[in-house]
């Protein structure tokens, strides 16, 4: 049975550059990243830690959590266009 959309937000360990991080996404947006991560042949932690750099080089650096959302939400608003 699917996971209901409105579920509240897992955390997940994932490693960047070495370290170990917690992360706490809906699990929409888990699935949404391992997609991400499966399309581009990718592990999920090496596409987090490609979307932790970006988002350090804002001039307002979001949270990660907030920033893996609105990197997901950007690529699937790409796609269908």
């Amino acid at each position: 049975m699917p996971t209901p959309p409105y579920h509240p937000p897992v955390k997940r360990s994932i490693a960047i550059e070495g370290h170990r991080t917690s992360i706490s996404l809906e699990p929409v947006f888990w699935d949404m990243l391992k997609a991400a991560a499966d399309e581009a042949d990718t592990p999920v932690s090496a596409l987090v830690a490609k979307i932790d750099a970006e988002r350090i080089q804002s001039d307002t650096p979001p949270g990660l959590a907030s920033a893996i959302r609105v990197w997901l939400v950007a690529q699937r608003s790409v796609q269908t266009n």
